[in-house]
């Protein structure tokens, strides 16, 4: 375990105490990533909780970076790198739908500098001379973001895919902003019957073949194996759901695995809806009854993903997601020589 000091003035508007901040590293154990000495400044993203961490395939090898506050004793960024088997590569995330920087508000781009610095040269003496970041979505936290992709493009890092992400803010009504089209839709799921249902976790394994079936339909595979979704669902309970849009016979008509990020964001992970249903279209229903949730537990994102395929945007999806009335946002991956 390792600290370095930094020395670099405070800018205005930085965080309170001395000018000196210092970075922490930590390479990760039998465990996965060590904790932070001092307490987070911020709620960490699911993602980048140590736990997690640990339960991403290779996670074997990797270092963790904690930006610290010693004068009042806290943690204001962290970053978590894993080392791919090859001993070229390092990743953020290993194996999660991002990773990269997670900062404090007041932390500057030039306290950013400090932690990337650091971590760059730790990795150049491991002999690591690529590596990859994946961001988070900027409506999970706008000047964070913005802040980090400043730094990033500063240290020559190169954004590989700049993706556009929707997310439904769950403070404004559903249905009102609902495209035309779908606000028929969903009226006509109401008069066939269709209804939202939190189900138990007991049901997973069915629930997962019929979304494994729905995207097979639609020449679509599944990033995760049941044993995987079934492992974050064990460790994490609190924070994996399923919901469901069931016809009026009880048939399944539409699915989600939904996953609380943060106290702030849900995100609407494995969406499915087999072809037979497509006269309903019940995933507008399913969106409906996610909000409903998403705005009774206070949450400020819910967050509909991005809509990539190795061809490029899947422009009917993104074109749907605008439908819902999804905010348009941007999400960042970068790369870098070092």
């Amino acid at each position: 375990m390792k600290l370095t000091n930094s020395f670099a003035a405070a800018e205005a508007g930085s965080l309170p105490g001395p000018a000196a901040l210092a970075v922490y590293e930590a390479p990760y154990g039998p465990g996965g990533p060590a904790e932070p000495r001092y307490p987070l400044a911020f709620e960490s993203f699911l993602y980048l909780l140590p736990a997690h961490q640990a339960l991403q395939p290779g996670s074997g090898r990797g270092l963790s970076f904690y930006l610290e506050d010693a004068a009042a004793g806290r943690t204001v960024a962290q970053l978590h790198w894993a080392l791919a088997a090859d001993g070229v590569w390092a990743r953020s995330p290993g194996q999660a739908p991002f990773g990269a920087v997670q900062l404090a508000a007041g932390v500057t781009v030039s306290n950013l500098h400090e932690l990337l610095a650091a971590a760059e040269h730790s990795l150049r003496q491991r002999g690591i001379s690529r590596v990859a970041l994946r961001g988070y979505p900027f409506a999970y936290d706008p000047a964070g973001a913005a802040g980090l992709a400043e730094a990033l493009r500063q240290r020559g890092y190169r954004v590989v895919l700049a993706e556009q992400n929707y997310h439904l803010d769950p403070g404004r009504p559903y249905e009102p902003h609902l495209h035309p089209s779908e606000r028929r839709r969903l009226q006509k799921c109401r008069r066939h019957g269709l209804h939202f249902e939190q189900e138990p976790p007991f049901l997973l394994p069915a629930a997962y073949e019929f979304i494994r079936a729905c995207r097979q339909e639609r020449g679509q595979e599944l990033s995760l194996p049941l044993a995987r979704v079934q492992e974050l669902f064990r460790h994490f309970p609190a924070k994996h759901f399923l919901f469901s849009v069931r016809q009026a016979d009880g048939q399944w008509a539409a699915l989600t695995v939904a996953i609380q990020v943060s106290e702030q964001v849900l995100y609407n992970f494995y969406p499915a809806s087999p072809l037979r249903c497509n006269s309903l279209s019940p995933v507008v229903l399913l969106n409906e009854g996610l909000h409903a949730f998403a705005r009774a537990s206070g949450l400020t994102v819910l967050d509909l993903g991005t809509s990539t395929l190795d061809s490029g945007p899947n422009t009917s999806l993104l074109r749907f997601k605008r439908h819902l009335g999804g905010v348009a946002g941007l999400r960042l991956s970068w790369e870098k020589t070092l």
